[in-house]
């Protein structure tokens, strides 16, 4: 092992200046950084991205936009988000100078004992992605609104006007979204089929036309949505947690026989939490704390910080051995000691402490990759997505991110609401004594997670990479090539990247036994491969999961923004 030779890449480096002098695998990019002076907005949706420029122009704050936009990708972007799924953020505010972070996830339902969730599973041995048991109470739109009391400008109801609109009236379809729809639909029809939902038929009324879902370019409607948002906008939060909405959810959940209740929605708040935060080459990085998987990224990068990934050359056969590990490293931690801090003493100190992570990096072989590891022993003292950021001209930024967890979520549509239920009680354990196993009004393990980056006490950039347990592995290689290897914020998003795929999960089910599979995307030289295999790492060639990104990134000189977004997704970055 080597400590780095160097410290941070200089300012000039990270902003895409001096190209020459370049390390290898840092200049190749689809685009240059989208550049703009008075406000940035990178969504997944090129519509998403101009409704929260339009709110940014009317004057509204850089979360105005942000609710804005995530309103639009709930309608826009079913595939991954809405009104029945979590939201997390991280808000730098200007006039405070200082990070404030939102945990908006729901819980369990409270009539629901663990032993009553065994009973009505029968002979399964996990809570199924599909279906009225894997849903907890959507925490996005008490979210929105403790955001908006905190850091809004405009009226709720112009923020959600231009969703609203296009809902009644129609959007097109984009390529990567109508593909996933098209997915969904065989899945949904498959499990309907098979009895593991209780019932598509709102489903089919709400996102499907002439019995298939839409296409590449065609026009799509909810109107069942539009009104749902027009109450939101009107009547406010309580509308959806203690009033009509509230009455109709219940009704339907006693319909099909879930056990979701109107008690579960009165009961529903979202928490301000602190941002945690690990110094990586001279620069602090910002995740929230469990019950979110933010901190595996930290924990990655106080790994990886003592070896010089610079001389090792970018996605070299060393540089993704040594992430690979580390990725396996924290993965165990996460099974292990991530949950909801209301019921389990998260040792967050421990974990995110240099010299736990230089025990931790003492069980790396540089020659050969791990194929079991236990998780540590911090020495306890008795979580398909979207994600969006937009910058506003008082520099506001906002890392948001949103989910109805997998896939488009539960399969289950209320009574004329327009939206999908989330399936985020999915991922928790059955295993009692487990700190992540279910209980009645618990928050499950969740695995959408926003990210922040500063220096010196000020803003730098705004990021995340959405795609379930991608996302702490996506956050670790941004920062790394950033960083280690001074690519701009656009060409960090455009690098090939890896995805590890086998490690134990939070339900402490199927513990890692064989090592797993590194997945690696086209762009990684084939040079590689051999050595990597060599090292005992199972490998796999192949175009995804590897995420969506985007970023917006502070000069903090000039005060110039630089958005990134991903190649991978339909989406943009838009400056003004």
């Amino acid at each position: 092992m080597t400590e780095p030779s160097a410290g941070p890449m200089p300012k000039s480096t990270l902003r895409g200046d001096n190209r020459g002098d370049r390390v290898c695998g840092a200049g190749w990019a689809t685009r240059s950084a989208v550049l703009g002076q008075n406000g940035m907005a990178a969504t997944s949706h090129p519509l998403a991205s101009q409704i929260a420029i339009d709110v940014l122009k009317k004057n509204g704050s850089a979360v105005d936009a942000a609710i804005a936009a995530n309103a639009a990708l709930g309608l826009m972007e079913p595939t991954g988000s809405g009104i029945g799924g979590d939201i997390f953020a991280i808000v730098w505010d200007p006039e405070s100078k200082k990070l404030h972070g939102l945990n908006g996830s729901g819980r369990a339902p409270l009539g629901q004992t663990l032993d009553e969730l065994k009973s009505r599973l029968g002979d399964q041995n996990s809570i199924p992605d599909w279906g009225s048991l894997s849903v907890s109470v959507p925490g996005v739109v008490d979210g929105w609104f403790m955001l908006h009391e905190k850091f809004g400008k405009l009226p709720m109801t112009e923020v959600l006007a231009p969703t609203v609109s296009y809902a009644r009236d129609g959007f097109p379809v984009t390529q990567v979204i109508a593909h996933a729809m098209g997915l969904h639909e065989a899945e949904f029809q498959k499990l309907y089929a098979q009895g593991a939902i209780e019932e598509i038929d709102n489903y089919r009324a709400t996102y499907l036309s002439d019995k298939r879902a839409p296409g590449e370019g065609d026009v799509f409607c909810n109107p069942d949505l539009a009104k749902t948002l027009e109450m939101i906008g009107h009547e406010g939060r309580d509308v959806f947690y203690r009033g009509a909405i509230a009455d109709t959810i219940d009704s339907y959940f006693r319909r099909i026989g879930g056990p979701v209740r109107k008690a579960d929605f009165e009961n529903h708040a979202g928490n301000w939490v602190d941002p945690v935060s690990v110094n990586y080459r001279g620069y602090d990085v910002w995740e929230l704390p469990p019950n979110g998987q933010g901190i595996a990224a930290l924990q990655m990068l106080n790994i990886v910080e003592g070896f010089d990934l610079a001389a090792m050359g970018h996605n070299s056969a060393d540089h993704l051995h040594i992430l690979a590990e580390a990725k396996k490293l924290a993965f165990e931690d996460r099974a292990r000691f991530y949950a909801d801090p209301d019921y389990y003493d998260v040792p967050l100190k421990r974990l995110l402490s240099k010299e736990y992570a230089a025990e931790r990096r003492g069980l790396i072989d540089t020659g050969r990759a791990l194929t079991d590891v236990d998780h540590g022993d911090p020495k306890l003292i008795e979580g398909d997505t979207v994600y969006l950021t937009v910058a506003d001209q008082d520099g506001m930024m906002v890392s948001l991110i949103q989910s109805n967890y997998r896939g488009m979520g539960s399969g289950l549509v209320p009574d004329g609401l327009g939206f999908m239920f989330q399936d985020r009680g999915a991922q928790f354990s059955l295993s009692e004594g487990h700190p992540n196993v279910y209980a009645p009004g618990k928050r499950p393990f969740h695995t959408i997670i926003p990210a922040f980056l500063s220096k010196d006490g000020l803003p730098v950039m705004s990021f995340g990479l959405m795609g379930g347990a991608m996302q702490p592995q996506g956050h670790a290689q941004i920062v790394v090539n950033m960083l280690d290897f001074g690519m701009t914020v656009q060409e960090a998003g455009d690098a090939a990247r890896f995805h590890h795929l086998g490690s134990t999960e939070p339900t402490w089910q199927g513990r890692m036994s064989d090592g797993g599979i590194l997945e690696i995307e086209s762009g990684i030289v084939p040079e590689a491969f051999d050595t990597l295999k060599r090292r005992g790492h199972k490998l796999r060639i192949t175009s995804g999961p590897f995420g969506g990104y985007q970023a917006i990134w502070r000069d903090p000189e000039t005060g110039v923004y630089w958005g990134g977004t991903e190649m991978r997704k339909d989406g943009a970055a838009i400056g003004y």
